[in-house]
């Protein structure tokens, strides 16, 4: 192995397994640090590390070669693009991988972090409790522009393991697995259109009443008890969803 360290991957073998690796490589090259080597494994080590045949890892590789956040070189190996960031709509496919992949390679600021009253909005997940830990965050691109913010309800006992800081690093849903230990079983997803309220027009710089793409994700854990709810407001120009449905 170089020094970059591919996270590790527990396949699922319901779906292609090229897709997982590629999503779980993917989430590795967007999360690096600025200092982290651009030069990848060779395919036979990547192969070996997430335990898949070369031709599978082959095909992983080419999935991110053609999204641009890889390019590959005859005799010299396979190298990250620098400053890579996502250039295509993401294929999701029902992995949980799939969904820190598309959370992943924005900059992101945690605004805020703290006890709350349950909002609401969420309180039909949380029916045991008074009180949930609230997250805030802002995600830029590259440029520093808002594209979308984000607040995420986490059960107290779930929250109290969360490093804030790698929030700035990590999506929610790859600190509360990798980082606390949280077996999910599943995850939501709920996609609607909506008009801007005015934090959220003041966060994404945005006109109020301006079109915007709110997600809710729900995050389930092994005993199919919710921990988390995340609710995400999209800009509306900044954002796009793909869904491929492959033949049997």
């Amino acid at each position: 192995m170089t020094a970059f360290a591919p996270d590790s991957l527990v396949l699922n073998r319901k779906l292609p397994l090229w897709y997982q690796v590629s999503q779980s490589l993917r989430a590795s090259i967007l999360g690096r640090r600025p200092h982290d080597p651009l030069r990848l494994p060779t395919e036979e080590q990547l192969a070996g590390h997430y335990r898949v045949s070369v031709l599978t890892m082959r095909q992983a590789l080419k999935e991110l070669e053609t999204e641009g956040l890889i390019s590959r070189h005859r005799r010299r190996g396979t190298f990250i693009a620098p400053g890579a960031r996502p250039s295509a709509p993401r294929r999701l496919l029902g992995s949980i991988d799939a969904i820190v992949a598309q959370q992943s390679g924005e900059l992101t600021t945690v605004l805020s972090h703290g006890p709350m009253a349950v909002p609401g909005e969420v309180a039909e997940y949380f029916p045991d409790l008074d009180e949930v830990v609230g997250y805030t965050r802002l995600r830029c691109d590259e440029s520093g522009e808002p594209t979308n913010w984000a607040e995420n309800a986490l059960r107290p006992e779930i929250a109290a393991a969360v490093n804030a800081a790698d929030l700035e690093r990590w999506p929610m849903t790859k600190v509360l697995r990798d980082e606390v230990g949280v077996r999910i079983s599943r995850i939501t997803d709920t996609l609607e259109a909506t008009l801007a309220d005015p934090r959220t027009a003041e966060l994404l710089k945005v006109p109020l009443l301006s079109p915007i793409l709110h997600y809710t994700g729900v995050t389930y854990d092994e005993a199919g008890r919710p921990v988390d709810v995340a609710r995400i407001r999209y800009r509306g120009d900044r954002f796009s969803f793909s869904v491929t449905v492959e033949a049997p």
